[in-house]
């Protein structure tokens, strides 16, 4: 089987080192196998995504010396087929609109016992929605009421009927719990799919079989897998890598102002530099 990797950046800044990383991590992944590498856009957020961060992007990484095979995949040009996901999750009674308001949420779970944290350090949701009768829902749904969809964890679990692992690399087959992130959120109104949905969804049809990336996102891999079980999408190869972190061992991070790859070409630093600087010396190969 032929490896196919893919970058997945957000354009909501321009790239920095540790995009760096993750990009030349995949591409070398794919070249070493002689396999494929893509490149896809996770623009869902149209709150946030910019088309010059897109077009820069592409710049940036074919300044490094990277290229991609195939068309890019924008997510964006892709949102109906995140609705027909959710259409086929709705229709088999694994998600429920959630009418909630983060400030609902909040006074909710301060007045409870103790906070239960889902592995990305978010407050779980105390499933209040989920308790809603049918007809109350209906009712809601018909005056318009905003709202969120959230997957129905123990309906989904119950679905799946059997234990889920995933395979990473070096390390073998692990052992899933999603349940630890409770009812996530799989479409809001101003973003009408997740990233949890999306990602499965693209790497599934982009016939992804090896996903590199951060540490920070190895967690999410349950969930992943919990979509990918439910949508009958098969389940790539993960491979986590270490994060890059600033002066002060913080993982790089566009909201903390990292320093840019067009930053560090502005100082006058060549593309092999750079690529040095993100741990990919020219030559090296991927640890496989």
């Amino acid at each position: 089987m032929s490896i196919v990797t893919r970058f997945a950046p957000s354009p909501t800044g321009y790239l920095h080192l540790g995009h760096a990383r993750a990009a030349l991590t995949a591409e070398r992944a794919a070249r070493a196998a002689g396999g494929r590498f893509l490149l896809r856009l996770e623009d869902i957020d149209a709150t946030r995504c910019r088309p010059h961060f897109a077009a820069a992007i592409k710049e940036d990484l074919r300044w490094l010396g990277l290229s991609w095979d195939g068309r890019v995949r924008v997510q964006s040009a892709h949102m109906c087929e995140y609705k027909a996901v959710l259409d086929t999750l709705a229709a088999r009674g694994l998600i429920y609109p959630c009418f909630c308001t983060r400030a609902e949420i909040a006074r909710e779970i301060a007045q409870s016992a103790e906070a239960p944290h889902a592995p990305d350090g978010g407050v779980l949701y105390p499933g209040t929605c989920g308790r809603v009768n049918p007809g109350q829902r209906a009712a809601r749904l018909l005056r318009g009421e905003a709202h969120a969809l959230r997957l129905d964890m123990a309906a989904a679990l119950r679905a799946v009927a059997e234990p889920l692992y995933f395979v990473e690399r070096g390390e073998g087959e692990i052992l899933c719990r999603p349940e630890r992130f409770g009812d996530v959120v799989l479409a809001r109104r101003d973003v009408p799919a997740s990233y949890h949905l999306c990602v499965t969804h693209d790497d599934a049809m982009q016939g992804v079989t090896l996903v590199t990336r951060g540490i920070d996102l190895k967690s999410s891999t349950d969930l992943h897998r919990l979509l990918q079980a439910l949508m009958g999408w098969p389940a790539p190869e993960y491979a986590h890598h270490p994060l890059l972190l600033d002066a002060e061992g913080r993982r790089l991070a566009k909201r903390d102002a990292a320093a840019t790859l067009r930053d560090l070409r502005a100082r006058g630093l060549s593309a092999a530099t750079v690529r040095a600087m993100a741990g990919f010396p020219d030559q090296s190969a991927f640890p496989g």
